[in-house]
């Protein structure tokens, strides 16, 4: 392990000046390299491939990388400020493709890889000439990682991966994938390993896209394992230590969630207040009606209060003290507050928010999926209830 490269990103060398002139540039890119053909994308329910390059290109993917490695040597808040943005636009989809590749995949290769792995995927990674998936869930094995079938035994020269994951974001496109398998059937969670997996390898197969009711842009697959030989050096970090491995990276994980419900709360919101200044009924503007205000006015303050705790949890992460509570506490918050205020907002536009017509739509449905993935609603409570009053005896 690289215990340089392991320190958090604190020392920012981007003031808030250069913040906000970075968004807007993050801003200006969207504009001119996404909107124009996200709906063509949704129907085709995946972006090009040829898109991950043109945000390598223009300085979007590894920002908070070592220059070295072919970053910008950003914190981690520039990498999570453009995932709040890309979501903020309403491009829930690529959202999540973006926080795979940039927020959860590389850190884990930066901060548990050995320094020939850093210097063999990162650079590409950064250029958008790799791109990266995380492969955790199984068919019969969801939150429950102890349960995974998959599994990896060492053979002359490396490791032989043979079983199946689902619901794979990034995984019709990949290059590379973070696969979670068993070393040690007999050990449970103790006996759980990393592989980097290069998808061009003899035994890796793709399944067909995953269809979903939302996120259409986010390509989804199930991957499949079938005597896949990975040389030596694709263990990740070290051997049985998988698990403890996926703790320790999943603060950044639910920052990077909890960024996304941020931009989509805060997206619809601005949809919603330009939808009932315009709209009239009953000979007035919609935004007139006091249960519009009080609507808007509740969204507001949750806005306002998931930001504060966001930005806490921030700072916590920066001096590496945010712990696996606090990462399931804002994971709960502001992933169920994302679902709740987006379902007010769209009652505010009538039978029109139901309709595909208005954006509204899209961030409604696309929220969903923000109280499942990640990690559920319910394995959050039981993580927080767990740190109050232990195990269940």
């Amino acid at each position: 392990m690289n215990v340089q490269q392991e320190q958090p990103a604190a020392d920012s060398a981007v003031g808030d000046d250069d913040q906000a002139l970075f968004q807007e540039m993050v801003r200006r890119i969207l504009q001119e390299e996404v909107a124009p053909d996200y709906e063509s994308w949704e129907a085709a329910h995946q972006v090009p491939r040829e898109l991950w390059h043109r945000l390598g290109e223009a300085g979007l993917l590894g920002v908070d990388l070592p220059e070295a490695l072919g970053g910008s040597g950003a914190g981690v808040e520039i990498c999570l400020m453009i995932c709040e943005e890309i979501s903020r636009q309403g491009f829930g989809g690529l959202a999540s493709g973006y926080n795979i590749h940039a927020n959860i995949v590389m850190p884990y290769i930066l901060h548990l890889g050995s320094e020939r792995q850093q210097r063999h995927w990162l650079p590409r990674m950064a250029s958008g000439e790799v791109l990266g998936a995380i492969a955790m869930t199984e068919p019969g094995a969801g939150s429950d990682l102890a349960a995974m079938r998959t599994t990896a035994q060492k053979v002359a020269g490396g490791w032989k991966l043979d079983g199946a994951k689902v619901f794979i974001t990034n995984g019709l496109l990949a290059d590379m994938v973070i696969v979670c398998a068993k070393t040690d059937p007999k050990a449970g969670a103790r006996g759980v390993s990393l592989f980097l997996v290069d998808t061009s390898l003899p035994g890796f197969a793709r399944g067909k896209a995953i269809r979903k009711i939302g996120q259409h842009a986010s390509d989804t697959a199930e991957l499949f394992f079938d005597e896949l030989v990975v040389p030596e050096e694709a263990l990740l970090g070290e051997a049985g230590k998988g698990f403890i491995h996926l703790m320790q990276e999943l603060p950044r994980e639910r920052l990077g969630v909890a960024a996304q419900a941020l931009g989509a709360i805060d997206g619809a919101l601005q949809l919603t207040l330009d939808y009932v200044q315009e709209r009239r009924a009953f000979g007035k503007r919609i935004a007139d009606f006091q249960n519009t205000r009080f609507t808007l006015a509740e969204v507001r303050a949750q806005l306002e209060m998931g930001r504060a705790y966001f930005n806490q949890c921030l700072q916590r992460y920066a001096r590496a003290a945010m712990s696996g509570t606090d990462a399931a506490t804002l994971k709960l918050l502001l992933s169920e507050m994302q679902c709740r205020c987006i379902d007010r907002c769209l009652q505010l536009f009538g039978g029109y928010g139901y309709t595909l017509e208005y954006p509204i739509s899209r961030f409604y449905v696309d929220a969903r999926i923000q109280t499942i993935y990640a990690g559920t609603s319910e394995i959050m409570k039981e993580l927080i209830a767990r740190d109050m009053l232990g195990p269940v005896a």
